[in-house]
């Protein structure tokens, strides 16, 4: 029986996008900030649990001194199972791409 592939919607590629091309960690509300508007404040949160179930991104909380009293920020990451289909689904997107005259 042949596997069905993972699915990405444009926002969650958005995310691995974004999340890959600074190749670091990132909190929820940067990649609102970082969006250009196209991810809602409301909806990031819900986004990347979707996306933390599926294996497309890892959490950690922010490392701040003990005694700083601030509650620490989920920081996000794009694990290597996220950067793979991200680049499956552009590589398909690519190759299927229509092209006026072909």
């Amino acid at each position: 029986m042949l596997a069905m592939p993972p699915t990405l919607s444009n926002k969650e590629r958005l995310v691995l996008e974004l999340l890959s091309a600074k190749h670091d960690r990132m909190y929820g509300l940067e990649l609102v900030a970082l969006s250009g508007g196209r991810l809602k404040r409301g909806t990031v949160y819900v986004l990347l649990g979707r996306m933390l179930r599926k294996g497309f991104v890892e959490v950690e909380p922010e490392k701040h001194a003990d005694d700083s009293g601030l509650v620490p920020r989920r920081m996000y990451r794009a694990t290597g199972l996220g950067l793979r289909v991200l680049r499956a689904w552009s590589l398909a997107a690519e190759a299927l791409a229509w092209e006026p005259g072909t």
